[in-house]
């Protein structure tokens, strides 16, 4: 189930303390230590996956049906005016734990501490670049 050296198993299992919000039989849910914002919270499998390409279909059906559920918790205790799910997979893009997690951020306005870098390319791509490329992914489900 899960793996002794994953600091995520060891929530799930007690080892280490957490401030739990919410736990059933398939996912863990507890405040992010960082608080980027008041109420981040992370939701985590209980089965140990490293990342969303080793997540197993059961598993993934299981934990994200949970997502909305904890979303609309923290929306109705702090009334946020958005939130951002955000989801790391592999070094490279800032996965620091091994264990498959989403950070369920509340946004409270411009200067509540959390920003995403989002640059468009839009002019970059024609319209059947973008048919190529969706194909091209599409023959590899």
């Amino acid at each position: 189930m899960g793996h002794e050296d994953c600091i995520f198993c060891k929530i799930v299992s007690g080892d280490i303390p957490s401030a739990k919000v919410y736990e059933d039989d398939y996912v863990y849910a507890f405040l992010d230590i960082s608080q980027v914002t008041k109420g981040h919270t992370l939701i985590i499998p209980k089965t140990h996956t490293k990342n969303i390409y080793e997540t197993p279909v059961d598993t993934a059906s299981e934990f994200f049906a949970r997502v909305p559920k904890v979303a609309n918790a923290i929306k109705a205790t702090y009334n946020p005016i958005g939130m951002n799910l955000l989801n790391n997979n592999e070094k490279p893009a800032d996965q620091s734990v091994f264990h498959l997690h989403i950070h369920l951020i509340p946004r409270y306005g411009d200067s509540d501490g959390f920003s995403t870098n989002w640059k468009t390319h839009t002019e970059e791509y024609t319209n059947e670049d973008l048919q190529k490329i969706a194909k091209e992914i599409n023959s590899s489900i």
